[in-house]
């Protein structure tokens, strides 16, 4: 009886440790199980990741070559606009040799009107009613009247027998960024006179510089500052952003340092090419004041202060202002409910009005407001 029990005792242990070992054999199964599928899993992570990471190379690379082609096409479209201007023909010479290039007066010019208006620096194009040649892309040259200049921001239209010509598009100088892409392009005399395209960013905005010519002090305000190179050949010349749109005519480069020049802003000459280009003619309108805005003023007296409106500096014999009451030493806050902080805004607005136009005035004087209404007249 004792051996019975014995016996059934030892079957019981048996099968207790019979299923010990199968719950441990299953654990163990599991374990390594959850190991092997772990390492499927990273191993998939990884691959996925290398696809995902090549698939992106893959996409950078193409948006690289495809902003190339398109900036590429760009400069290849905008240079269709671009000509070259000179103040003497063409004799048939060389126009690399310094003698030339002298004699020529060489500069670039920017088609902004199909029937044949050409708009560049009033120092390349010279005085109104002067005459120049144009050199199209294409290689043929054709005389050029000066139909319209302004020294006081180096500006001018040229006007060439020609129709369906391809026009340039303007942007907005107002919009430009801080940091922004831009190129500076300048076109030859003829064939030999190769195309310079530079590259750059916009440096700064609304930038004032001081000449000195002739014993006189003369400023330019409200000038585009970029690190884009501006030859002599670029001068007048079409500056572009990335979208290929003109937001600037390139006039200055400081020759005592590197990477700093300055253009002249579209803004300030759009209403003039947009009357040409209606009514084949300009009636400029004047109101006679020479004013500054704060940023000059750094130049002229450290002791004028103010926040707002440009500071009248001249008032012109006879002019408009002068008969409307206007004084020096007053400061322009708006015309015609718009308000003023540079030359160029007074500039522009007056561009859009004819000779013969009443605007409206708000004025400052001695820390009073005044309403003060001028009739314009013609320049």
């Amino acid at each position: 009886m004792n051996d019975y029990i014995k016996q059934d005792k030892r079957k019981k242990l048996k099968g207790e440790l019979t299923k010990v070992l199968i719950v441990l054999l299953v654990f163990l199964i599991l374990i390594l199980s959850y190991i092997l599928y772990q390492k499927i899993q990273v191993t998939e992570s990884n691959l996925s990741q290398q696809n995902i990471t090549a698939e992106r190379t893959m996409q950078t690379i193409d948006e690289v070559k495809e902003k190339n082609k398109t900036v590429t096409e760009m400069i290849a479209d905008i240079n269709n606009t671009v000509v070259g201007i000179s103040k003497v023909k063409n004799n048939g010479n060389s126009i690399f040799s310094d003698e030339n290039i002298n004699n020529l007066g060489l500069g670039t010019g920017l088609i902004v009107g199909e029937n044949g208006y050409i708009l560049t620096n009033a120092h390349v194009s010279g005085e109104k009613y002067s005459k120049c040649y144009i050199t199209l892309a294409d290689g043929k040259t054709y005389d050029g009247n000066v139909v319209w200049s302004n020294n006081d921001i180096d500006m001018s239209i040229v006007k060439i027998n020609q129709k369906n010509l391809q026009v340039a598009t303007l942007g907005s100088s107002d919009d430009i960024k801080v940091g922004e892409t831009v190129y500076a392009i300048g076109n030859p005399i003829g064939f030999e006179f190769q195309r310079t395209v530079t590259s750059g960013i916009i440096s700064a905005t609304n930038r004032t510089i001081k000449f000195e010519e002739d014993e006189q002090e003369t400023y330019m305000e409200d000038l585009i500052q970029t690190d884009a190179t501006i030859n002599p050949g670029n001068s007048g010349g079409p500056l572009v952003n990335a979208d290929g749109q003109v937001i600037g005519i390139n006039g200055v480069k400081i020759t005592s340092a590197e990477g700093i020049s300055f253009a002249i802003p579209i803004n300030s000459v759009k209403a003039v090419i947009e009357s040409f280009n209606l009514n084949g003619k300009f009636e400029e309108a004047s109101l006679g004041v020479f004013a500054f805005d704060k940023n000059v003023l750094g130049y002229i007296d450290e002791n004028l202060k103010f926040n707002e409106g440009i500071y009248v500096a001249k008032v012109n014999r006879n002019s408009a202002a002068e008969n409307a009451g206007i004084k020096e030493r007053d400061i322009l806050l708006s015309i015609d409910g718009n308000k003023l902080e540079r030359m160029c805004d007074l500039r522009c607005y007056i561009y859009t009005k004819k000779p013969g136009d009443k605007v409206t005035l708000k004025v400052q004087r001695n820390y009073r407001e005044l309403e003060i209404e001028a009739t314009l007249k013609k320049k």
